[in-house]
This record gives C-alpha cells, sequence and structure tokens, in this order.
C-alpha cells in the first residue's frame, strides 16, 4: 500500500528551511505507536533539528525510524533520553491514553514535549498537564497535521489573517479516513485507549475552527457517535459530527468518519469550507476528486471573482521553524499553550457530550 493510501503512515516531506545552524537544537523520538511520529520528525529534521535518541518497546520499529535519519542513535530506555542535558524536546506518538501522562514526565525532566494529536483522553489528563506546564515552564506541543502539515490549510491560514473572507462566520470541516482494519494495531479499537472518534481524529477540526474564526472558546451543541459498518470491532465509532459555537458567534459543523472507500486514491477526502462576511474558501486537501489527484487545492471565492490555486510545494511548513525557535527563545509564534489546550478540551467534551445513533 501506498503512502498516500494509508494515513496511519503518512508522513507529509517539504524542502529543508533550517531555523537553526547544525547541532543548535536536539529532540529525541519516543513511543513510535502512530506512524505520524514520521511526520513529526520529518518536520523538526526540515528545519533544522538533529535527532539525537529514538527509543521504543518494539526494537525494531524504533531501528527502522533512526535508520532514516543519520546520526541518530537506539536509546536503552526513555530515561537514557531525560537524563541527557543536550535533549530539548522529546517527540512522541504514544497510545493516545497514555500521551499525557508520557508528556507530564517529559516535562519533569525539564524538556518540551511534542506529542501527535489527540493529546488526551480525559480532562483529568489535561488538567495534570496544565499543572505541570505552570510549573515547569515547559511546552506541551501538538502534532495537530491536518492544518500544520497541510500546504493548502497554511495557505488558508495566511489568507484569513490578511482578511481575505473578511470575518470567518462558519467553518466546515470534513475528515474522512480509511480505516485500513487488518493494519491497526489492537489498541485502536479500544475506546479506553484511542478515546473515541471526535477526541481522536476530531481534535484537529477543532483546532482549525479556533484557527480560522479567531474564538477562544466554544460551546458544544452537538455530537453524536456511530458504529455503522463495523460490527466486529464494537468499541470503534466510524462515524463522529459534531457543532460548536464560539464565543465570538462563528459557528462549526464536523464530520468526521472511517468510511473511505477503496476507490479513493488517497487515505481520505478531507475538506473544509470557511464562509466569511466578504467570500469563502474551500480547501480540497489531499485529492481534487475526479479532477487531480494531487492535493492542496484551495478554491477561493471573493469579491473580486472565483480562484482556483494549487498550492502544493509552494507554501511549505513553517510550524516547525517556529516551534524550534520558541523551544529556543521561550516565545509561541508557533502555536499558544492556550490554543493547543482549548483544541484538546473542545474535542474531549464534545467526545463525552456524544448520542450514541447507531
Amino acid at each position: 500500500m501506498s503512502q498516500k493510501a494509508d494515513g496511519m503512515n503518512y508522513a507529509p516531506q517539504g524542502k529543508p528551511r533550517p531555523v537553526v545552524q547544525p547541532g543548535e537544537f536536539i529532540f529525541a523520538a519516543t513511543h513510535l505507536d502512530h506512524g505520524h511520529i514520521n511526520g513529526q520528525c520529518n518536520g523538526l529534521v526540515e528545519a533544522g533539528a538533529q535527532l539525537k535518541w529514538v527509543h521504543d518497546v518494539d526494537h525494531a520499529r524504533a531501528a527502522a525510524l533512526a535508520a532514516r535519519f543519520p546520526g541518530a542513535k537506539l536509546a536503552r530506555s526513555l530515561g537514557e533520553i531525560l537524563d541527557d542535558p543536550a535533549v530539548q524536546l522529546v517527540a512522541a506518538a504514544a497510545i493516545p491514553n497514555l500521551r499525557g501522562p508520557l508528556g507530564c514526565r517529559v516535562m519533569e525532566a525539564g524538556k518540551d514535549y511534542f506529542t501527535d494529536k489527540t493529546p488526551f483522553t480525559s480532562l483529568d489528563q489535561l488538567d495534570e498537564a496544565k499543572a505541570v506546564v505552570a510549573k515547569t515552564g515547559r511546552k506541551y506541543a501538538v502534532y495537530f497535521s491536518e492544518r500544520l502539515h497541510v500546504e493548502a490549510a497554511m495557505y488558508a491560514t495566511d489568507l484569513v489573517q490578511q482578511g481575505a473572507i473578511g470575518r470567518v462566520l462558519q467553518v466546515i470541516g470534513l475528515g474522512p479516513h480509511r480505516l485500513n482494519a487488518s493494519t491497526r494495531p489492537e489498541w485502536f479499537f479500544k475506546k479506553a485507549q484511542y478515546g473515541g472518534i471526535l477526541c481522536d481524529i476530531g481534535s484537529h477540526q477543532f483546532e482549525q475552527f479556533l484557527t480560522f474564526t479567531g474564538a477562544t472558546d466554544a460551546t458544544v451543541t452537538h455530537a453524536a457517535v456511530a458504529n455503522y459498518a463495523n460490527p466486529e470491532h464494537p468499541e470503534l465509532e466510524d462515524f463522529g459530527e459534531a457543532n460548536l459555537l464560539g464565543n465570538n458567534g462563528a459557528t462549526n459543523y464536523i464530520r468526521v468518519d472511517w468510511l473511505t472507500p477503496k476507490g479513493l486514491s488517497t487515505w481520505g477526502d478531507g475538506r473544509m469550507t470557511l464562509l466569511g462576511t466578504k467570500g469563502y474558501i474551500e480547501l480540497r486537501k489531499y485529492v481534487d476528486v475526479g479532477r487531480e489527484k494531487t492535493g492542496d487545492h484551495v478554491y477561493l471565492v471573493d469579491e473580486k471573482g472565483e480562484h482556483h490555486l494549487p498550492v502544493a510545494g509552494q507554501v511549505g511548513f513553517r510550524y516547525f521553524g517556529e516551534l524550534i525557535l520558541d523551544c529556543l527563545n521561550r516565545t509561541e509564534k508557533a502555536m499558544t499553550q492556550r490554543h493547543a489546550f482549548k483544541s484538546a478540551e473542545l474535542c474531549l467534551r464534545a467526545q463525552a457530550a456524544a448520542r450514541r445513533i447507531a
């Protein structure tokens, strides 16, 4: 199966744009349970970071990742990483219900933490992480890849900030994913471990809603989940939807699912529509179905006309360089801690409020 068809191991690659000199920013990778760790490492290395250590209980998995990055060494334990004063940040893609506790341990050891989404599976974990951030001053950064590692979404971020469609009133986010059940680990089908569909892949959508609308908080007005097509996995939710009302009056509808058909050329036809007072934007992130197998298509309709903007290879992935500089300078240009935690809170509240409809 090609990487583009397999969402679990989809790891975007961009052009190297180092923001630091070689050896100036050192990181480690641990808990390689989700393939997103590959994208996390790609982004950091392209921005100039050096991967020094790799650790996982699965030695072969650790060795495979280390082999992709010259100079990376296998650590005998997580402790070896945390005891190394040279390591400034630890990247991880643990089983979701372990991400919060792992992050607290990393921050307590004096390192910044960069986790795959979803960052937590309970509000208690979120509260603990907030307390540890406050105590240590360390960063709890989250890999919301469906915006941060998608050129169309980063381009739209700039368009919105420049006022291209006026004030954003509503965001509709569609996040279908291919299940590939036979390749998934056992934890993927256990709700206590993956957290539920709105908590898991829904987390991307709530982060984008806050970003594009400028809302700093929101209320869940509707949430529902279902298992329509996978009765052999009774704890799996293969469909989820939710509505939010932002504290600035903006609204949000999201739909996420594990129902992508085999015939689609990529792992999911991710789309997003941003409605503004002066126009609208549609993102076709991974494919322009029936037209182009390439991704990163931005459609903009404004007061001047209709515009199709294919932006693949033109935008890059600035988040990773900004994160590195934030860690070095103790700034918050890449993403504020409040924003990351509020995105996490909303996906947890939507999951908790969800009515099971099938």
